[in-house]
Protein backbone atom coordinates (compact mmCIF):
# COMPACT_ATOMS: atom_id res chain seq x y z
CA UNK A 1 0.00 0.00 0.00
CA UNK A 2 1.34 3.41 -1.02
CA UNK A 3 1.49 6.50 1.21
CA UNK A 4 1.90 10.02 -0.15
CA UNK A 5 5.00 11.83 1.09
CA UNK A 6 5.44 15.61 1.30
CA UNK A 7 8.35 17.83 2.20
CA UNK A 8 8.12 20.38 5.00
CA UNK A 9 7.41 23.03 2.35
CA UNK A 10 4.41 21.14 0.96
CA UNK A 11 6.08 19.71 -2.15
CA UNK A 12 4.78 16.26 -3.05
CA UNK A 13 7.41 13.56 -3.37
CA UNK A 14 7.29 10.03 -4.73
CA UNK A 15 4.82 7.87 -2.82
CA UNK A 16 6.40 5.23 -0.60
CA UNK A 17 5.28 1.79 0.44
CA UNK A 18 3.70 1.54 3.85
CA UNK A 19 5.98 -0.47 6.18
CA UNK A 20 4.68 -4.00 6.63
CA UNK A 21 5.37 -3.80 10.37
CA UNK A 22 2.55 -1.25 10.79
CA UNK A 23 0.13 -2.85 8.34
CA UNK A 24 -2.75 -5.05 9.40
CA UNK A 25 -5.90 -6.39 7.84
CA UNK A 26 -8.67 -3.98 8.85
CA UNK A 27 -10.70 -5.46 11.69
CA UNK A 28 -13.78 -3.26 12.10
CA UNK A 29 -15.35 -5.12 15.08
CA UNK A 30 -12.07 -4.86 16.99
CA UNK A 31 -11.76 -1.21 16.00
CA UNK A 32 -15.27 -0.53 17.32
CA UNK A 33 -14.41 -2.31 20.56
CA UNK A 34 -11.29 -0.19 20.98
CA UNK A 35 -13.24 3.03 20.37
CA UNK A 36 -15.69 2.01 23.08
CA UNK A 37 -12.86 1.38 25.54
CA UNK A 38 -11.16 4.71 24.81
CA UNK A 39 -14.47 6.59 25.03
CA UNK A 40 -15.25 4.89 28.32
CA UNK A 41 -11.88 5.83 29.80
CA UNK A 42 -12.39 9.49 28.89
CA UNK A 43 -15.26 9.82 31.37
CA UNK A 44 -14.43 9.95 35.08
CA UNK A 45 -17.66 8.15 35.99
CA UNK A 46 -18.07 9.97 39.30
CA UNK A 47 -21.80 10.71 39.02
CA UNK A 48 -23.63 9.78 42.20
CA UNK A 49 -27.27 9.95 43.28
CA UNK A 50 -28.87 9.84 46.71
CA UNK A 51 -30.86 6.77 47.59
CA UNK A 52 -33.83 6.76 49.97
CA UNK A 53 -31.38 6.33 52.84
CA UNK A 54 -29.39 9.45 51.88
CA UNK A 55 -32.13 12.04 51.29
CA UNK A 56 -32.86 14.50 54.07
CA UNK A 57 -36.54 13.88 54.69
CA UNK A 58 -38.70 12.28 57.37
CA UNK A 59 -38.48 8.51 57.48
CA UNK A 60 -41.77 7.98 59.35
CA UNK A 61 -44.70 6.18 57.76
CA UNK A 62 -46.95 8.83 56.22
CA UNK A 63 -50.22 7.15 57.27
CA UNK A 64 -51.43 3.89 58.68
CA UNK A 65 -51.33 0.70 56.67
CA UNK A 66 -55.05 -0.11 56.59
CA UNK A 67 -58.34 1.69 56.69
CA UNK A 68 -57.50 4.80 54.65
CA UNK A 69 -58.66 3.53 51.27
CA UNK A 70 -55.38 4.68 49.77
CA UNK A 71 -52.42 2.72 48.54
CA UNK A 72 -49.98 1.30 51.05
CA UNK A 73 -47.02 3.64 51.57
CA UNK A 74 -44.09 3.93 53.89
CA UNK A 75 -41.87 6.99 54.24
CA UNK A 76 -41.72 10.04 51.99
CA UNK A 77 -38.14 9.09 51.19
CA UNK A 78 -39.35 6.33 48.85
CA UNK A 79 -38.41 6.81 45.17
CA UNK A 80 -42.09 7.06 44.20
CA UNK A 81 -42.42 10.48 45.89
CA UNK A 82 -41.08 13.84 44.77
CA UNK A 83 -38.07 14.65 46.92
CA UNK A 84 -37.46 10.99 47.64
CA UNK A 85 -34.41 8.94 46.79
CA UNK A 86 -33.39 7.72 43.36
CA UNK A 87 -33.63 4.01 42.67
CA UNK A 88 -30.95 2.21 40.65
CA UNK A 89 -28.98 5.38 39.93
CA UNK A 90 -25.21 5.67 39.42
CA UNK A 91 -23.18 4.91 42.53
CA UNK A 92 -20.00 6.80 41.71
CA UNK A 93 -18.16 3.56 40.99
CA UNK A 94 -16.76 3.12 37.50
CA UNK A 95 -15.92 -0.17 35.85
CA UNK A 96 -12.74 0.56 33.94
CA UNK A 97 -12.45 -1.15 30.57
CA UNK A 98 -9.05 -2.25 29.33
CA UNK A 99 -7.49 -3.42 26.09
CA UNK A 100 -4.75 -6.06 26.16
CA UNK A 101 -1.37 -4.95 24.83
CA UNK A 102 -1.46 -7.19 21.75
CA UNK A 103 -4.97 -6.02 20.93
CA UNK A 104 -3.83 -2.38 21.15
CA UNK A 105 -1.04 -3.06 18.68
CA UNK A 106 -3.34 -4.87 16.25
CA UNK A 107 -6.04 -2.21 16.38
CA UNK A 108 -3.49 0.60 15.90
CA UNK A 109 -2.11 -1.11 12.81
CA UNK A 110 -5.66 -1.70 11.61
CA UNK A 111 -6.60 1.98 12.01
CA UNK A 112 -3.42 3.13 10.23
CA UNK A 113 -4.12 0.75 7.36
CA UNK A 114 -7.70 1.99 7.15
CA UNK A 115 -6.55 5.62 7.05
CA UNK A 116 -3.98 4.81 4.37
CA UNK A 117 -6.61 3.05 2.25
CA UNK A 118 -8.83 6.14 2.52
CA UNK A 119 -5.95 8.42 1.51
CA UNK A 120 -6.02 10.21 4.85
CA UNK A 121 -2.55 9.19 6.03
CA UNK A 122 0.22 11.52 4.87
CA UNK A 123 3.93 11.37 5.66
CA UNK A 124 5.84 14.63 6.05
CA UNK A 125 9.60 14.61 5.62
CA UNK A 126 11.90 17.27 7.06
CA UNK A 127 9.95 18.42 10.12
CA UNK A 128 13.25 19.48 11.68
CA UNK A 129 13.40 22.37 9.18
CA UNK A 130 10.14 23.94 10.41
CA UNK A 131 10.73 27.01 12.58
CA UNK A 132 7.46 28.96 12.34
CA UNK A 133 3.75 28.36 12.80
CA UNK A 134 3.19 30.09 9.46
CA UNK A 135 5.24 27.38 7.75
CA UNK A 136 3.00 24.71 9.29
CA UNK A 137 -0.11 26.58 8.14
CA UNK A 138 1.26 26.81 4.60
CA UNK A 139 2.15 23.10 4.65
CA UNK A 140 -1.35 22.08 5.71
CA UNK A 141 -3.04 24.31 3.14
CA UNK A 142 -0.89 22.89 0.34
CA UNK A 143 -1.52 19.29 1.38
CA UNK A 144 -5.23 20.01 1.75
CA UNK A 145 -5.33 21.45 -1.76
CA UNK A 146 -3.43 18.60 -3.41
CA UNK A 147 -5.23 15.81 -1.53
CA UNK A 148 -8.61 17.57 -1.92
CA UNK A 149 -9.38 17.05 1.75
CA UNK A 150 -12.73 18.61 2.60
CA UNK A 151 -12.61 18.06 6.36
CA UNK A 152 -11.37 20.50 8.96
CA UNK A 153 -9.75 18.18 11.50
CA UNK A 154 -6.05 17.33 11.52
CA UNK A 155 -3.81 15.16 13.64
CA UNK A 156 -0.05 15.54 13.50
CA UNK A 157 2.14 12.76 14.84
CA UNK A 158 5.58 13.94 15.90
CA UNK A 159 8.63 11.78 16.48
CA UNK A 160 10.56 11.83 19.73
CA UNK A 161 13.44 13.58 17.98
CA UNK A 162 11.23 16.45 16.77
CA UNK A 163 9.05 16.72 19.87
CA UNK A 164 10.25 20.27 20.52
CA UNK A 165 8.54 21.38 17.29
CA UNK A 166 5.15 21.00 18.96
CA UNK A 167 5.11 24.74 19.70
CA UNK A 168 4.75 25.46 15.98
CA UNK A 169 1.75 23.13 15.59
CA UNK A 170 -0.44 23.74 18.62
CA UNK A 171 -1.69 27.18 17.50
CA UNK A 172 -3.25 25.78 14.31
CA UNK A 173 -7.05 25.57 14.42
CA UNK A 174 -8.52 22.05 14.65
CA UNK A 175 -5.03 20.57 14.95
CA UNK A 176 -4.23 17.84 17.46
CA UNK A 177 -0.57 17.10 18.05
CA UNK A 178 0.51 13.79 19.54
CA UNK A 179 3.79 11.97 19.92
CA UNK A 180 4.34 8.70 18.10
CA UNK A 181 4.78 6.99 21.45
CA UNK A 182 1.26 7.96 22.55
CA UNK A 183 -0.46 7.28 19.24
CA UNK A 184 -3.46 4.99 19.49
CA UNK A 185 -6.33 3.84 17.32
CA UNK A 186 -8.73 6.39 18.81
CA UNK A 187 -6.57 9.37 17.80
CA UNK A 188 -5.90 7.82 14.41
CA UNK A 189 -9.42 6.80 13.48
CA UNK A 190 -11.11 10.01 14.65
CA UNK A 191 -8.21 12.30 13.81
CA UNK A 192 -9.36 13.48 10.39
CA UNK A 193 -6.34 13.90 8.13
CA UNK A 194 -3.41 12.20 9.86
CA UNK A 195 -0.03 13.75 9.11
CA UNK A 196 2.94 11.74 10.33
CA UNK A 197 6.52 12.77 10.78
CA UNK A 198 8.62 10.42 8.66
CA UNK A 199 10.83 9.68 11.64
CA UNK A 200 7.72 8.85 13.69
CA UNK A 201 6.84 6.22 11.07
CA UNK A 202 10.33 4.77 11.44
CA UNK A 203 10.04 4.79 15.24
CA UNK A 204 6.63 3.17 15.14
CA UNK A 205 7.64 0.47 12.67
CA UNK A 206 10.80 -0.24 14.68
CA UNK A 207 8.77 -0.52 17.88
CA UNK A 208 6.31 -2.91 16.26
CA UNK A 209 9.17 -5.06 14.96
CA UNK A 210 10.85 -5.20 18.36
CA UNK A 211 7.59 -6.08 20.12
CA UNK A 212 6.86 -8.87 17.63
CA UNK A 213 10.38 -10.30 18.02
CA UNK A 214 10.01 -10.10 21.80
CA UNK A 215 6.78 -12.09 21.62
CA UNK A 216 8.47 -14.68 19.39
CA UNK A 217 11.46 -14.98 21.73
CA UNK A 218 9.15 -15.42 24.72
CA UNK A 219 7.32 -18.17 22.84
CA UNK A 220 10.63 -19.89 22.00
CA UNK A 221 11.67 -19.75 25.67
CA UNK A 222 8.33 -21.25 26.70
CA UNK A 223 8.61 -24.01 24.10
CA UNK A 224 12.18 -24.91 25.08
CA UNK A 225 11.30 -24.98 28.77
CA UNK A 226 8.35 -27.26 28.02
CA UNK A 227 10.55 -29.59 25.97
CA UNK A 228 13.13 -29.75 28.77
CA UNK A 229 10.42 -30.56 31.28
CA UNK A 230 9.08 -33.32 29.03
CA UNK A 231 12.55 -34.83 28.65
CA UNK A 232 13.08 -34.89 32.41
CA UNK A 233 9.66 -36.42 33.00
CA UNK A 234 10.22 -39.07 30.32
CA UNK A 235 13.52 -40.22 31.85
CA UNK A 236 13.55 -43.44 33.90
CA UNK A 237 13.31 -43.07 37.67
CA UNK A 238 16.78 -44.46 38.35
CA UNK A 239 18.40 -41.88 36.02
CA UNK A 240 16.64 -39.03 37.80
CA UNK A 241 17.62 -40.38 41.20
CA UNK A 242 21.27 -40.80 40.11
CA UNK A 243 21.39 -37.18 38.99
CA UNK A 244 20.10 -36.08 42.35
CA UNK A 245 22.78 -38.12 44.13
CA UNK A 246 25.55 -36.56 42.03
CA UNK A 247 24.34 -33.09 42.95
Amino acid sequence: MKINVYTAKGVKKIAENMPKSIMQEVNLPLLAQAQRVYENRKHPGLSFVKTRADVKISKRKIYRQKGTGGARHGAKSAPIFVGGGIAHGPKGIKKVLNLPKKMKQIVLKSSLTLKASEGKLIVVDGIANINKTKEVDTLINKIKGVEKFSGSKYTFVLSKKNSEKIKYFRNINNMSVISGKNLNSYNTYLGGLVLMDKEAIDELSGHQRSSSTLVKSEQIIKDTSKNKAKKILNQPENVVSNKKKVK
